[in-house]
């Protein structure tokens, strides 16, 4: 029989942490036929997607690198629309990427991008690249462009891009080999289930910020004894009156009591240590953390504890 347990989980958010929208000034693109291997995209044994983040680097031809193409940021905009029907629901991702010029050379680009099968990076406001385009589904790219009305007019040479896709616009962390060096992105944290890897790196692409990632250690103290967590489960014998975590730049994390009441640990200011003190009983604990970095971060699951009932506690459970 197939697994099909749930991939559901908790979509964290912090209070007063700024989205910050649009995207940055320049994108890069490429055409498909450059490219001899995509990175992966991590799935389950039943073909279900388990992360948004590309797996790996592009792979492109001898001497072929990704070229860029200016752009202004607000007029500029990467959306995402759901399309097709259940059971075959996938993702319309869609570019609108306008270029200040309408020169020669602007106006060449008609020329191979509106019959070439692309795909394009888009950078966000926090420095992690997006990906418009996939080796399932063509790219449709179509260019249009207007001269400007009059003294107070504006030009402009609008590049138009529609693809298909798993999900919207994926997460992309590996190397862009551009004609002016190498760049990549901000890592956007761990891929969860199965395949799923931990992209790391930190950003170094032009106009990215930079933040360390958030590391966790799997020795966990519990009630004052020191576990070791890797397993993905601990047991003990109640009550569960105190944690203790170890690690750097830690962002947050989670204690799900038994009667699924949220409980954030206390982080202290270096981010090296956490601890959460109550009183359970028995029942069963789950502990999730905030993975990624300040700027992309994402809430996974990190283990849980069985609580058994001590004999002589008398089994009841009473939660702080």
């Amino acid at each position: 029989m197939p697994d099909c347990s749930s991939l559901q989980r908790s979509l964290a958010w912090c209070q007063g942490r700024p989205e910050l929208p649009g995207v940055k000034r320049r994108v890069y693109y490429i055409s498909k036929y450059d490219i001899l291997q995509w990175p992966t995209l991590p799935h389950d044994a039943n073909g279900r997607l388990t992360g948004s983040a590309y797996q790996g680097n592009f792979t492109l031809r001898a001497d072929a690198s990704w070229k860029f193409i200016d752009i202004i940021p607000d007029k500029s905009q990467l959306t995402s629309e759901a399309q097709g029907e259940y059971p075959s629901q996938t993702q319309l991702n869609k570019l609108v990427a306008v270029h200040p010029s309408v020169g020669a050379d602007a106006t060449a680009a008609a020329a191979y991008l509106n019959n070439n099968d692309n795909v394009f990076l888009v950078e966000d406001m926090r420095g992690a690249f997006r990906v418009v385009g996939s080796d399932k589904w063509q790219t449709k790219t179509t260019v249009t462009q207007d001269l400007g009305q009059g003294a107070a007019g504006s030009a402009s040479t609008t590049i138009n891009v529609e693809a298909s896709d798993e999900c919207p616009a994926p997460f992309y962390n590996g190397t862009i080999v551009t004609d002016d060096g190498e760049t990549s992105g901000t890592n956007t944290g761990t891929n969860t289930g199965s395949n799923s890897g931990n992209n790391s790196g930190t950003n170094t692409g032009s106009g990215g910020s930079s933040s360390a990632q958030a590391s966790y250690s799997n020795t966990v103290t519990i009630n004052g004894s020191e576990q070791n967590v890797s397993g993905g489960s601990v047991s003990i014998t109640g009550p569960l009156t105190s944690l203790r975590f170890t690690g750097s730049n830690m962002l947050a994390i989670m204690v799900t009591t038994p009667s699924n009441v949220q409980e954030e640990a206390d982080i202290n200011a270096n981010k090296t240590s956490a601890s959460w003190s109550g009183n359970i009983a028995s029942g069963t604990v789950r502990v999730t953390r905030i993975v990624g970095t300040q700027e992309q971060s994402d809430e996974t699951n990190w283990f849980t504890i069985t609580i058994n009932a001590n004999n002589g506690g008398g089994g009841t459970m009473d939660e702080n």
